[in-house]
C-alpha cells in the first residue's frame, strides 16, 4: 500500500512539473505592443519577477490602455530600464494556464524591446 502512494506522489509531482514546462515553454500567441513603459520594478518576496505596466495612446487625447506585463530576461528588463518613458514596441509571448505566480504575475511575457524615433 505505501508503494502504491508513493507511486502516485512520485505521478502527480512529475506531471506537475510537466504541466509547467509545457505552459513556460508553448506559446499560445505572440506579437508587438506599442506604447510607453510607465513602470518597470522586480516584485516578490521568495521569487522576483521583473513586472511592468506600458501605456498604449491610440491617438492624442483618449484615454490610454494599460498593458502589465512580466520580463523573465536580466538583459531585456535592462534595456526597458533605461528607455522607461520612450515609444517602444514590445515583442511578447502569451502563455496561459501557468500555475504559479513565482514565475510571473501576467501571462504576458516579453521577448525583446524595440526603441521607436
Amino acid at each position: 500500500m505505501l508503494k502504491v502512494l508513493i507511486f502516485l506522489v512520485v505521478v502527480a509531482v512529475l506531471g506537475l512539473v510537466g504541466f509547467t514546462w509545457v505552459t513556460l515553454h508553448w506559446s499560445y500567441s505572440e506579437g508587438e505592443r506599442a506604447g510607453y513603459v510607465q513602470k518597470l520594478s522586480k516584485k516578490g518576496f521568495i521569487c522576483k519577477t521583473w513586472e511592468g505596466e506600458m501605456a498604449m495612446v491610440t491617438m492624442p487625447g483618449t484615454v490610454a490602455e494599460k498593458f502589465l506585463f512580466t520580463v523573465p530576461s536580466d538583459s531585456v528588463a535592462a534595456k526597458l530600464n533605461a528607455n522607461v518613458g520612450k515609444r517602444m514596441a514590445l515583442h511578447y509571448q502569451q502563455h496561459k494556464w501557468i500555475p504559479s505566480s513565482c514565475f510571473g504575475e501576467t501571462e504576458y511575457f516579453i521577448t525583446d524591446v524595440r526603441v521607436m524615433e
